[in-house]
C-alpha cells in the first residue's frame, strides 16, 4: 500500500498576531501621538505659534480679573467699562510683545466704551460695547493671524461671541453674552501669552 502523505496546516496564529501588532502600531501613531506632531508643527513657522512664553503681567491682570468673575455688571457698567479697559491694555500690550500694532484700533475700542459710563440710563449701551468688541476682536484676529497662526479657532470664538452681543437689547438683559465675550478674549490672550 501506498503512504498518503497527510500534510499538516501551518498556524494561522502569528499571523493575526503579527497584523495585531501593526494595527495597534498604526493606532499609535495616528491617534495617539500628537506631541510629535505638535513638535513638528513648531518646526514649521509657516503654522507654528510663536514659541515665546512672553507672560506679560498686564494680559495676566485681565485674565486674572474676568476668570475671578466676583464683580457683577450693573446699570453703571463699571465692570464691563473696567473689563474693557483691562482688555485694550492687554491688547496692546500683547501686540506690543509681538511687535505688531494694533493702538489706532484700540483707541476707537476705548472712545466707545468710555460712553457707557456716562449716562447709565442711556440705551446705547448695547450698541458701544458690540462696537468696541468688534473692534477688540478684529485687532486680536489680525494679531492672531500674523503672529500665531495656530489660534486661528480661538480667535474664531471671540468673533463669534462679540457677534452674539446685540446692539438692540438692553446690556443688562444680555449680560452672559458680555461675559462670554471676555471670556473668550481671556482665553485667546492667556493662549497668547
Amino acid at each position: 500500500m501506498t503512504e498518503i502523505k497527510i500534510e499538516k496546516k501551518k498556524p494561522v496564529w502569528p499571523w493575526l498576531l503579527l497584523v495585531a501588532v501593526i494595527l495597534v502600531l498604526l493606532l499609535y501613531f495616528f491617534v495617539f501621538n500628537k506631541e510629535d506632531e505638535m513638535n513638528v508643527v513648531a518646526e514649521n513657522p509657516a503654522t507654528a505659534v510663536i514659541d515665546v512664553d512672553e507672560n506679560n503681567s498686564t494680559v495676566a491682570a485681565y485674565v486674572n480679573f474676568i476668570n475671578s468673575d466676583s464683580n457683577k455688571m450693573s446699570l453703571y457698567h463699571d465692570f464691563t467699562n473696567e473689563a474693557f479697559l483691562k482688555l485694550t491694555n492687554a491688547t496692546n500690550a500683547m501686540a506690543d510683545e509681538a511687535g505688531y500694532s494694533v493702538k489706532a484700533d484700540l483707541d476707537k475700542a476705548k472712545e466707545f466704551t468710555n460712553r457707557i459710563t456716562t449716562d447709565p440710563f442711556e440705551t446705547s449701551h448695547a450698541d458701544n460695547i458690540r462696537k468696541a468688541a468688534d473692534i477688540i476682536s478684529g485687532s486680536l484676529q489680525n494679531l492672531q493671524k500674523a503672529k500665531y497662526p495656530g489660534l486661528e479657532n480661538n480667535a474664531g470664538e471671540l468673533t463669534l461671541a462679540a457677534e452674539a452681543i446685540k446692539p438692540e437689547t438692553l446690556i443688562l438683559e444680555q449680560r452672559d453674552a458680555v461675559k462670554t465675550f471676555f471670556a473668550k478674549a481671556a482665553n485667546l490672550l492667556e493662549r497668547m501669552n
